[in-house]
């Protein structure tokens, strides 16, 4: 963004002009009655008298980038916000197997429950660029992806990179990697959990969505329920999804696409009383429109409401005005005094 510092100089504008004016404004200063004007030499153009017009425009040529320097003109490049008392939120995320399934899906685009999570979650990181945001994701077990940070920049980056395990077979046929593919809802709380009370700031939340049944993990989630009110987090917990038949991507054994469907259950009973016990809210969610409607009210219900300073980076662009306006006043003066012995 480009601005002026300070452009009230510009009203030193007003009296170069008018010295301009003055310059060039036609005077009679000197009369003769009855000169016999018939007896004088031609008038003819001379290189002095070319000079003795330009001057007065190559001063003012000088004064005018001199004015606009004084005005400082400078191109911002960076403002950071800087918030004593930032709300700390861990961002919790069920990337098990169930996440593939394809109900979330546009009518002209195939995606998954994760595909739209991911992009819904970015958005609402996005509408809270004070806030010290962290990410854990959980399977079978829980991984604290991203510390609590206010570089959102990192983070973005990271969540784009999150994906669901794919199923690995052994040499039987069997899901070699089954435990990923299940949901440990206990040790994701417990792990967000325990990320946020390492950090100072008083306000602390916990986002965790989830579409399964809590089915793995050492953390029973009561445990970790009792460890969230203990540090007073606020949980809000947000089911994807209903029980019943999802469509799957997957191959058939030609290995083409095919779409297939698959039982899934969502625990609403514990995601429930997750929010209750740490008074925060449910919300129960079928479509990326009910998603976003749910992200949109946690944000409305945790506003950060701080003072802010902003501390602003700048290029200036005076240094090179200045430079030419000396350069352009230095020239007026040299050529008035060699060729009229005068300053001015």
């Amino acid at each position: 963004m480009f601005q002026f510092a300070e452009p009230y100089y510009f009203l030193l504008l007003l009296p170069a002009a008018l010295a301009l004016w003055f310059a060039y404004a036609r005077r009679v200063r000197v009369a003769t009655v009855f000169a016999p004007t018939n007896r004088l030499p031609a008038s003819s153009g001379s290189w002095r008298k070319t000079m003795r017009h330009i001057l007065p425009a190559l001063y003012l040529l000088g004064v005018v980038p001199a004015i606009v320097a004084l005005a400082r003109p400078q191109t911002v490049l960076e403002k950071t916000a800087v918030s004593a008392n930032a709300i700390a939120i861990q961002m919790v995320t069920d990337v098990s197997g169930s996440m593939q399934a394809l109900d979330f899906s546009a009518s002209d685009k195939a995606v998954t429950r994760l595909d739209v999570v991911k992009d819904t979650f970015a958005r609402f990181i996005e509408r809270r660029p004070d806030d010290l945001v962290g990410l854990v994701i959980f399977g079978g077990y829980a991984t604290s992806v991203v510390p609590l940070t206010i570089d959102h920049g990192a983070l973005l980056h990271s969540l784009k990179g999150v994906e669901t395990p794919r199923l690995r077979l052994d040499k039987d046929g069997n899901v070699a990697n089954q435990e990923e593919q299940m949901t440990a809802i206990g040790d994701a709380l417990a792990t967000a959990a325990a990320r946020l009370e390492k950090t100072e700031i008083k306000s602390k939340v916990i986002v965790l969505l989830s579409d399964g049944e809590s089915n793995a993990g050492i953390i029973k989630p009561d445990e970790a329920i009792k460890a969230a009110k203990a540090l007073g987090i606020k949980v809000y917990t947000i089911g994807v999804g209903s029980n019943g038949r999802a469509p799957f991507l997957a191959q058939d054994m030609f290995g083409r696409k095919t779409v297939q469907y698959a039982e899934v259950r969502i625990d609403e009973t514990l995601l429930r009383r997750i929010a209750e016990d740490t008074k925060g809210l449910y919300f129960n969610v079928r479509d990326p429109k009910g998603l976003a409607r749910a992200l949109n009210e946690i944000d409305k219900l945790e506003k950060t409401a701080v003072s802010k300073e902003r501390f602003n980076q700048y290029r200036e662009w005076y240094p090179p005005l200045l430079a030419g306006s000396l350069v352009m006043l230095a020239l007026a003066a040299f050529f008035n005094m060699m060729m009229f012995k005068e300053i001015i």
